[in-house]
């Protein structure tokens, strides 16, 4: 279980963070004059960062769906985690949330005697 929570970990982390990027494109091209360094890099996000965040959020979405399958997650969990992975700074939280029920349900399972 440790290879797929830390790849969902990493994918989280890595998704808000550009979530957050992504956010800030549009009030700085917007409410800076056009031309400007601040405008240029809301530009850029906008043009760049974006799509590179929506092809990351897909693959965030299958790591999600693959840690919810090993890890027996129920349904409205898995949905609610990856919902949560498209709010700013709540997806933070959802990894969290993500992370220590995951933990909860399957150290007993692995520390257990074969």
């Amino acid at each position: 279980m440790g290879g797929a929570l830390v790849r969902y970990r990493v994918m989280a982390y890595v998704v808000g963070v550009l979530l957050l990027v992504v956010f800030s494109g549009p009030p700085l091209r917007y409410f800076s004059d056009e031309g400007s360094t601040w405008w240029e890099i809301g530009d850029f996000i906008q043009g760049r960062v974006s799509p590179v965040h929506g092809f990351l959020y897909i693959i965030f979405l299958v790591v999600t769906a693959l840690l919810a399958r090993r890890a027996r997650w129920d349904i409205a969990f898995t949905i609610q985690t990856m919902l949560l992975g498209t709010i700013p700074v709540a997806s933070f939280w959802g990894e969290r949330r993500a992370t220590a029920r995951t933990r909860a349900t399957s150290e007993p399972a692995e520390s257990a005697p074969h």
